[in-house]
This record gives structure tokens, C-alpha cells and sequence, in this order.
């Protein structure tokens, strides 16, 4: 397993540079749900991880779950739900004992949804648990460079999003984003200020269906056009710089932050996000949980080589739980360095 996670940590690295430089189910039963060990101690307050609904997400809770067991507490993790019910399950509990808490919320791209529900005083938000996740479109290399396409702006021009149309009727099928993600609240919103209604259509769905189906297509050597995001798999598939490029914007155009531009100029039309631990407003009731949710860290490279695991059928709950246990026994000295931490500020 280790080798690979490096292998798709290589991967994942390349990506980051690429952005640097100007590229850019029926589960089985959750074991998490059954009694804790008799070692975590009888509180008169509940712990609970509320689980999103994306697969993928799931590794980096179990890790933090079995963090906070190791300060010595019981955890009880909710069934999948989506982001919306989330958000409100912890918005409703914003002044309880009890400390409800996820782990994938991404900012910036979900601070609108903090904010519909309550904002700062109803949830307290902490820092970076993981850092680095990019987001954009991507068409092939191979049509990318035959017809000098760099910028999504390129296909409002009807030969060219021809190119990436599957079903015929003369527009580009853009693999999208599923609806209450949020990232398709970006790419509907830039639909509109770039002009490009008429020239692609954003499919929605299943997005590991939609995205499958893309690859597929790949494979026979014909154009795509996806959205997709790091951590996650697909990169691991389609290599950014060598099987995709991403496409870049002339301008920014984005619902939630004013400007998405790159530090180098370039601009991929989507912010670099940063997955960070929410959690009920009154979880400062508690300071060594506060605390240990502001020190825990997990590297985005980690998620994606996990992710990779998941794509290849290691995406069974209790797979995804053993992956999280493998990465606390292969990080046990630093996060022994976190409980102390966190220890001492109770």
C-alpha cells in the first residue's frame, strides 16, 4: 500500500506544480458505528462526525475519528449525508454540550453554505487540516495542442466545442459537478459570464459515472472535457502535463471570492481550497478537542493516494477505516505530539 500512496503522491505533486507554474454501492456495516473501545472514557457529552455523502471524503474523517479516540474519547459517525444537511445538523447543535463536527469543508468554496446556515455563531472553523486542493477544467493534450486551445473562452468558437461534443447535437459535453456540491454553483455561474450556453452543455449527474464515461472516451482516443479536483483519483488516471492540460480563464469570474488568480498571473478560474475541520460554535466548551482540531494536519497527497486505492475496489467501509488506521500508526509519533498538546490545554 505504501508504495502506492508514493506513487500517487508523485502524481499529485506534479499537479500542485503544474498550478504553480502555469498548467495548473451497498457498503458494508460501518464498524465505526459499533461500540468504542472500553479504554476511551465515559463523558457526559457526545462526540459526533457527520459524514458527507462523497466516498471520497471518507478516509480523511476516519482519521480524525480515530484521532479524537486516541484523546480519549467515544466518536459516533452519522450515515452519509449531503453537504446542506451537514452544515445544519451542526448549525442546530451550535449551542449544545455536544460537539458535532466534519471534516471536508472547503473553503472557500462552502462559505457560502456556513454563512446561509448561521456563520461565525453558529459554527467555529479551524485551520488547514488539508492544504493545496485545485480545482478546474481539462480537455486532452492531444486536442489541446493540435487546435492551440488554452482558455475555456476557447470554445464559445462551434468548431471547436464541437470537438467535445459526445451525443451530436453540436455543443461541448462538459463532465460536470454534481448539484449541491458546490462547485456547480461556480461553473453555472461562469456558464453565464462567459458567454458559453451556446456552445457547452454541463452535465450533471453521478459524477463517478460521468467521469468513468470520460475516460472511457478517452481511451478511444477521443476529446474530453471534464471538471475535476484534487484530492481525488482522476488525476491519477489522467495526468495533468502529460494526458490533460488544464484550461485557464481571461478573467475571474466566481460567486463566492472576487478574484481566482494565481500568485504567477495565471488564473484557472476556481481558488485553491483548503479542506478544514467545522464544527458546532460551542465546541470551545471543550478546549482539548478545540485545540487538537486546530493542530491535526493530513497532506493532501495522502487523501489522493487513498483515493487511488478506492478506484481500484478498496472502497468498502471498513477498507477505508483500515487505510485511515494504517496512516495513524504510520504518523503515530506526530500525532502523539498533537494529543499532548491538546491534553494541556484542558
Amino acid at each position: 500500500m505504501i508504495k502506492k500512496m508514493i506513487i500517487s503522491n508523485i502524481i499529485l505533486l506534479s499537479i500542485i506544480g503544474l498550478l504553480a507554474t502555469g498548467c495548473g454501492k451497498k457498503e458494508e456495516p460501518k464498524e465505526a458505528n459499533k461500540p468504542v473501545e472500553k479504554s476511551a472514557q465515559a463523558t457526559k457529552f457526545k462526540i459526533t462526525a457527520v459524514k458527507s455523502s462523497i466516498a471520497e471524503e471518507s478516509f480523511q474523517m476516519q482519521v480524525a475519528v480515530g484521532i479524537v479516540k486516541q484523546l480519549g474519547y467515544e466518536v459516533k459517525i452519522t450515515n452519509d449525508v449531503g453537504y446542506e444537511v451537514a452544515y445544519q445538523t451542526i448549525a442546530d447543535n451550535s449551542q449544545s454540550d455536544d460537539v458535532y463536527f466534519m471534516t471536508s469543508s472547503w473553503d472557500p468554496l462552502h462559505n457560502t453554505k456556513i454563512e446561509n446556515a448561521g456563520g461565525t455563531t453558529k459554527f467555529k472553523k479551524f485551520g488547514e487540516y488539508i492544504s493545496n486542493c485545485a480545482q478546474g477544467y481539462l480537455i486532452d493534450k492531444k486536442t489541446a495542442d493540435k487546435h492551440n486551445i488554452k482558455y475555456i473562452d476557447d470554445l464559445k468558437k462551434p468548431e471547436i466545442a464541437k470537438l467535445f461534443d459526445s451525443n451530436d447535437d453540436g455543443k461541448a459535453d462538459l463532465a460536470g459537478c454534481n448539484a449541491g456540491w458546490g462547485c456547480e454553483k461556480v461553473i453555472e455561474h461562469q456558464m453565464d459570464a462567459f458567454g458559453l450556453r451556446d456552445t457547452i452543455t454541463h452535465n450533471q449527474g453521478e459524477y463517478s459515472a460521468i467521469i468513468s464515461d470520460t475516460i472511457a472516451r478517452y481511451k478511444t482516443g477521443k476529446p474530453i472535457l471534464y471538471y475535476t479536483w484534487t484530492p481525488y483519483w482522476v488525476s491519477g488516471k489522467l495526468t495533468p502535463g502529460k494526458d490533460v492540460v488544464f484550461l485557464q480563464v481571461k478573467n475571474s469570474a466566481h460567486p463566492v471570492v472576487k478574484s481566482t488568480k494565481l500568485s504567477n498571473g495565471n488564473d484557472f478560474g476556481f481558488a485553491v481550497n483548503s479542506q478544514k475541520i467545522v464544527a458546532n460554535a460551542s465546541v470551545t466548551k471543550h478546549k482539548d478537542i478545540t485545540k487538537l482540531f486546530e493542530l491535526i494536519k493530513l497532506d493532501v497527497n495522502d487523501i489522493s493516494g487513498q483515493n487511488m486505492l478506492m478506484s481500484k475496489g478498496e472502497n468498502k467501509e471498513a477498507e477505508i477505516k483500515n487505510h485511515a488506521t494504517k496512516w495513524i500508526e504510520t504518523n503515530q509519533s506526530k500525532i502523539d505530539g498533537w494529543i499532548k498538546e491538546a491534553k494541556a490545554a484542558k
